[in-house]
């Protein structure tokens, strides 16, 4: 009878493999159908380069996603891709126009500079802050254009009768020119990221918090399924968001049933973190950081210049303590798994590179993202023996330490 059992054990273990994935992508107020094609094409192009089996079918449901079918590894595999959608958030904060843009960087300058916020996040790292700067400096470049516009067309042509109301005219078609280029600048799009993180000063504003109930009731249905994974990935912005997902759902009691996992990706959590209003947030990391019943993968590459790439998330905050488990911190080492060929295509596309994550590697290393999506082996089981990365920052930067 024990034999028995143990056959069918062993059977089911050679059986297909299930896992959901629920996705949480950063700022970006694009259609979640986006993140499909990505999936698709990109998955697509890694199997062909690493000699497995990926397709996509459609998704059935309410919320938007996709179904996996992968064979890896001599085992069928079969994942549901749910994405955490909050789109609809992010556009409703970027439509305050020119005048409201202006007035969003006046205030996230002063919330990080008053706060002593911008000195430590210089000091942790260069890269992100020159991209946080960034729009900042356009917007003031681009506001000097348009006045010099106005005041260079009223000394023109005096004569003509041309005003101040005239030259303000004319400074406001120059500032909506340069808007409309923002899909090559991101420039609006940067300011309004930056600015919604500000906002309360590092809390979530209310909206956002219901959204974030809503995201864990959806792992939380996850959790009751029949898989033996349920995969929480965050990008970007949606890392601290992930962050506090998994820390409310571990708080109310998880269900016996499939493993929990968090694969962040690109974080960039000192720019929440490290304001004063954040105290949630610093909790959230503190209690995630501590738990045996969650693996935390967190993935960045120095040559990620949006993200704070090999600094512990939990540590640079200041919340970390003798109990510290996660994360685990590693590189993608973008220079390492791209060829030559492709690393030199990319390495001055610095928004496609925060996106790289979650592309094909022509020199993949052991961080494989569809491997990690759709292949027949856990997080926790396929980083058990990594190491973390010898280069990352565990030293506290954050001139705020109080937790909620």
């Amino acid at each position: 009878m024990v034999g028995r059992v143990k056959r069918r054990a062993q059977a089911g273990e050679r059986g297909t493999y299930r896992r959901h994935v629920l996705y949480i992508p950063g700022y970006d107020p694009f259609p979640p159908r986006r993140y499909r094609e990505l999936y698709r094409s990109e998955g697509a192009e890694q199997a062909t380069i690493s000699g497995y089996e990926l397709t996509l079918k459609p998704r059935k449901g309410e919320t938007y996603g996709w179904q996996v079918q992968a064979h890896m590894d001599g085992r069928d595999i079969e994942a549901e891709v749910e994405v955490l959608v909050w789109s609809d958030l992010v556009k409703g904060s970027m439509g305050r126009g020119i005048l409201g843009t202006y007035v969003l960087l006046a205030r996230t300058a002063w919330v990080y500079i008053a706060s002593g916020a911008l000195f430590r996040l210089v000091r942790l790292r260069k890269g992100p802050m020159i991209a946080a700067l960034y729009p900042a400096v356009l917007l003031v470049l681009q506001l000097l254009v348009a006045l010099m516009a106005a005041a260079f067309t009223v000394w023109l042509a005096p004569w003509a009768g041309i005003d101040l109301a005239l030259g303000a005219g004319i400074a406001w078609v120059v500032l909506k020119g340069f808007q409309r280029l923002d899909r090559r600048l991101y420039v609006y799009y940067l300011m309004h990221d930056f600015a919604f993180t500000a906002l309360d000063g590092g809390a979530y504003p209310a909206v956002l918090e219901e959204r974030l109930a809503v995201f864990r009731r959806r792992v939380r249905e996850a959790l009751a399924s029949d898989v033996k994974e349920v995969l929480v990935v965050g990008h970007s912005s949606g890392v601290h968001i992930g962050v506090s997902v998994l820390a409310d759902l571990i708080r109310e009691g998880l269900p016996a049933g499939p493993s929990l996992s968090f694969l962040s990706l690109g974080q960039a959590v000192p720019m929440a973190s490290f304001l004063p209003g954040a105290q949630r947030l610093r909790a959230d990391l503190r209690f995630l950081s501590e738990r045996e019943d969650v693996t935390w993968v967190d993935v960045t590459a120095p040559s990620d210049g949006c993200s704070f790439a090999l600094c512990d998330p939990v540590a640079v905050s200041g919340v970390a303590t003798g109990a510290q488990r996660w994360p685990l911190v590693i590189s993608a080492s973008f220079s390492q798994t791209l060829s030559p060929e492709r690393w030199r295509a990319l390495k001055r596309r610095f928004f496609r590179l925060h996106f790289q994550y979650m592309c094909a590697f022509d020199r993949p290393g052991d961080y494989d993202y569809f491997q990690i999506t759709a292949g027949p082996i856990s997080l926790r089981k396929r980083f058990r023996h990594r190491n973390p990365s010898a280069s990352r920052i565990t030293r506290p930067y954050s001139p705020y330490r109080d937790a909620a």
